[in-house]
């Protein structure tokens, strides 16, 4: 019999889930409105602090549309996007008609270049388009660099909209991702630090926007006795039933982080003697990461035998392992590949060399064991 599949980062419930469930159907919220929410969200504004107002609503992608709204962009605009990142950081932009400009990475973060992004404002005005919003994306749970990217955001006057799906519970210099931009937004999906099977959250520090995401969530009804519209509106609200399995995730959010970055150690004992891999960290202390997803690069020209990372990959599946390379940078992807670029090829190599490790907060010590010997079967130690 073949051994259970061990995954890349599965769902990890704490146990408290259902008294909160079992709440919502005693009292028939079974709705997208209820108590839940409201208790969600409560405990959201709580652990981020700083002042901030939260929207719950049913994914990190509906959170990263309205955000775009929020701030703004129409038809026609350009919004500058991190090239390395999931496809949901891109993908709103083209639902408004806007045009994406893509940025590469900087190597120590892996995430936003400063001063690429710099350099693609300027060109971008002097062909007469100031670009409407930045997304900038904290990778793998490690942040950005905040204050080299807000830095240019404030020279020329552009929101940042920051997408930290990945990164709740990490933060830089004290503060927690998600409160740095104009607008956070983070995810609740279901391979998440924590989940709500589905979901995404709206941050911002500013309450009439929160009540403003809020409108569009909920199908832009304009107050009135009768259905009234004004504007073009979305069914974006989280349900009650799954924002009271968040209630009970939010119980054990510390604790699946400490595991996820007990997984980033124990990768640190099984590559420390392999040439040639690379640990994805945080560059210095001033960050602090949940390493929601621990990552290496390989240079096989630099390892025992020439191992890439497809040798790898593929012996993780054959030991019914998931592991996944780094994202596909959105410039190569086939439905952006016309689109502008800006960089060299830093998000390129990246792709090319790394690859996502099993870092759920609920791998057991028998499976690092099986992780650790296929890592010792392929370098061959």
């Amino acid at each position: 019999m073949s051994q259970n599949k061990i995954w890349l980062s599965s769902p990890h419930m704490g146990g408290t889930e259902q008294a909160y469930i079992n709440e919502a159907f005693a009292a028939n919220w079974i709705a997208p409105i209820g108590p839940q929410i409201d208790g969600f969200e409560q405990d959201l504004q709580n652990y981020f602090g700083d002042g901030v107002s939260v929207t719950a609503l049913n994914s990190a992608t509906a959170a990263l549309h309205l955000g775009l709204i929020l701030l703004g962009v129409q038809q026609g605009d350009e919004v500058i996007c991190q090239s390395m990142t999931f496809a949901a950081s891109a993908n709103p932009i083209l639902y408004l008609g806007a045009t994406p400009i893509f940025v590469d990475s900087e190597i120590h973060t892996w995430n936003l270049c400063p001063e690429t992004l710099e350099e693609a404002i300027i060109d971008r005005l002097s062909k007469g388009k100031k670009p409407k919003v930045i997304i900038a994306v904290h990778l793998y749970g490690v942040p950005y660099q905040v204050e080299a990217i807000q830095a240019i955001a404030d020279k020329y006057n552009i929101p940042v909209l920051e997408d930290a799906a990945s990164t709740l519970g990490s933060n830089y210099k004290g503060k927690k991702c998600g409160t740095f931009g104009t607008i956070g937004v983070v995810s609740f999906n279901g391979n998440k630090i924590i989940t709500t099977s589905g979901g995404g959250a709206i941050v911002t520090h500013q309450k009439e926007m929160k009540e403003k995401a809020l409108y569009y969530a909920t199908q832009a009804r304009d107050t009135a006795p009768h259905y009234q519209h004004s504007a073009i509106g979305y069914n974006y609200r989280m349900s009650n039933i799954s924002a009271a399995i968040g209630r009970g995730q939010m119980e054990v959010l510390d604790t699946h982080i400490q595991a996820r970055r007990a997984m980033q150690e124990f990768y640190k004992t099984v590559f420390k003697d392999i040439k040639g891999v690379t640990i994805f960290s945080v560059p210095n202390e001033d960050y602090y990461s949940n390493y929601w997803l621990s990552a290496i690069t390989i240079q096989s020209e630099l390892t025992n035998g020439g191992v890439t990372r497809e040798i790898l990959r593929i012996a993780f599946e054959d030991a019914n392992i998931e592991s996944r390379p780094l994202w596909k940078p959105m410039h190569l992807q086939p439905v952006f590949e016309k689109e502008a670029y800006y960089g060299g090829n830093v998000a390129e190599t990246l792709f090319e060399q790394g690859l996502c490790l099993p870092s759920g907060s609920n791998i057991t010590e028998e499976e690092k064991k099986r992780i650790q010997e296929v890592v010792e079967a392929v370098f061959n130690i």
